[in-house]
């Protein structure tokens, strides 16, 4: 029986990861991430019912006209803003209200500032320059 296993060597095992979290090669990272994404088939439910309320949603048609005239009454605003600051006329500073948007016209010390807050919150600020 000795004599049997004085012929017999091992060898050494190694294991080396795949992934690179744990301790594989790092250029195997972006093929597993595109891997699992490609397998991905779950859906986020949010995401679901949002997309569904989005193309059930429809616009009547005193929506389409409000926002129409919402549309034009801004482009008339930006309009005189431009001619007036470029042209001859004197824009006056004040607060101005059209519909559900609430236009702020201030001098500043950088030029004349717009600011533009709507029913929801959202607000732009507008910095003409001067020339």
């Amino acid at each position: 029986m000795l004599a049997l296993c004085a012929g017999a060597r091992a060898q050494s095992f190694s294991y080396t990861p795949v992934n690179p979290a744990f301790g594989g090669n790092t250029f195997n990272y972006s093929w597993l991430q595109g891997s699992a994404t490609a397998q991905d088939r779950t859906v986020d439910p949010a995401q679901r019912r949002t997309a569904a309320a989005a193309r059930t949603t429809t616009n009547s048609t005193l929506d389409n006209f409000s926002q129409s005239i919402q549309n034009q009454l801004l482009s008339r605003i930006t309009r005189q803003l431009v001619s007036n600051q470029f042209g001859e006329g004197n824009l006056q500073p004040g607060t101005y209200r059209f519909g559900d948007y609430q236009v702020e016209i201030a001098n500043a010390a950088d030029g004349i500032r717009v600011r533009i807050v709507d029913g929801k919150g959202g607000e732009t600020t507008i910095t003409v320059p001067y020339y």
